[in-house]
């Protein structure tokens, strides 16, 4: 389980280095691109040791490769943990956004903003304050994770 946080803080070192050192300096899209994918590898870690944590316990459980499997197995063995359902359906919303066609305006500015279209009627602008918001929610997950694994 130790390797499972390590890997979990170490994904997020690496985002807190491209967010505060990395997007300050450069301003561009591909920069909050790979902040998210992070982000979401981070996740992708936390989300495997829980599901391993539960594999333990359980030796008849299968855990699935496909991240949006792993989420319905989530949910459905953590169906009573409301704030771990909360952080499954961030991390869809952002693999969402991640995988959506997007535009780039403003780059090499402050307002460096990525616009995902999600579909026709649903685009959602990522900005740095944005950007934040994600990084902090996920700072709350790994404090989540380690909670219940460490």
């Amino acid at each position: 389980m130790k390797d499972y946080l390590d890997s979990l803080k170490s994904e997020l070192k690496r985002a807190d280095h491209l967010f505060y050192v990395s997007l300050k300096y450069t301003r561009t899209v591909d920069v909050i691109r790979s902040v998210i994918e992070r982000l979401l590898n981070a996740f992708d870690v936390g989300m495997e040791g829980l599901l391993m944590k539960v594999k333990k316990r359980r030796k008849s459980f299968d855990v699935p490769i496909q991240p949006r499997k792993r989420c319905e197995l989530l949910k459905e063995v953590f169906s009573d943990d409301e704030k771990l359902i909360k952080f499954v359906d961030f991390y869809l919303e952002m693999r969402d956004i991640i995988q959506a066609k997007y535009d780039k305006s403003s780059e090499y500015r402050r307002k460096v903003t990525m616009t995902s279209h999600l579909s026709p009627d649903n685009v959602v602008e990522v900005n740095i304050d944005l950007l934040l918001e994600f990084y902090n929610k996920t700072r709350e997950f790994e404090e989540y994770v380690v909670g219940k694994i460490g």
